[in-house]
């Protein structure tokens, strides 16, 4: 067994969400030298059943394997059926375990992903439940910056509490780009309200969940967050009023627009 081989394979299972305890089996799958074997591993996500099963093949030229793909098979608790999808192991950033559940659960995971002339570009990717390829995988769609879509921008947009202090807009925006769905604070009427977000390329917004998991009306979220910003206005705006002279008039602000914009729906 060629130990940087196997140091190599053990770290690449690492760093695809598999963990360490894998270690052993894979060692003792090397050693046995077969042309190519499988190791298995389970995980639950909440009430989901996950099970992996990787697979290796050696080279017809050396004593070297290779670390090629993962299926993954996903029995969720509200299904008789199970849901299945093979990733394949790339040289540049590997989809991990969680990322493939978070695009198995329909949820966007933006990657740093290598073009055909060995280039990498960013892209977010999502999971087409609705086409399959040869090998009867779901496809999977990109959404690269030619699409057009601000994640940034699109999640500034609201009122979350998080987006005020650096650190705490940086860890939620990472969670997000794994796909996560993720809790946040609202601000609402001066209140802190927790609600769901996750990301939606395809129609180049945020999703939003209240705690009971229904789809909140973006449009809503959005005018609460203007609405914040007219509050801020009219308040500076008395501040100066009440420096006046009291003989003095002071002018009636114009009643502010509330423009929202409307959700795209075109790829």
């Amino acid at each position: 067994m060629n130990e940087k081989n196997f140091e190599y394979l053990r770290n690449q299972v690492k760093y695809t969400g598999f963990g360490e305890g894998l270690d052993n089996e894979l060692k003792e799958k090397m050693q046995q030298q077969t042309s190519n074997f499988t190791l298995n591993h389970e995980v639950l996500y909440g009430v989901d059943h996950a099970k992996a099963t990787l697979s290796f093949k050696k080279s017809d030229q050396s004593e070297m394997y290779f670390f090629n793909s993962y299926k993954v098979d996903l029995q969720k608790d509200n299904s008789k059926e199970s849901l299945e999808q093979t990733f394949y192991i790339n040289k540049g950033s590997n989809i991990t375990m969680k990322e493939a559940y978070n695009l198995m659960e329909g949820r966007a995971v933006n990657k740093e992903l290598t073009n055909k002339e060995g280039q990498l570009y960013n892209s977010w990717v999502q999971m087409d439940f609705k086409e399959t390829d040869s090998n009867g995988n779901f496809k999977l769609n990109q959404y690269h910056q030619n699409y057009g879509y601000d994640f940034e921008a699109s999640l500034s947009k609201l009122p979350i509490k998080e987006l005020e202090t650096p650190k705490y807009k940086e860890d939620l925006m990472d969670s997000l780009k794994k796909g996560n769905l993720q809790s946040a604070t609202f601000l609402k009427d001066g209140k802190e309200v927790k609600q769901f977000i996750e990301v939606n390329p395809q129609f180049k917004t945020i999703n939003v969940y209240d705690t009971n998991m229904k789809r909140i009306d973006n449009r809503e979220a959005k005018v609460e967050k203007q609405s914040e910003g007219e509050k801020a206005s009219v308040k500076q705006s008395n501040k100066k009023q009440g420096s006046s002279a009291d003989n003095e008039e002071p002018d009636i602000p114009k009643e502010v627009k509330k423009r929202v914009k409307k959700q795209s729906n075109s790829i």
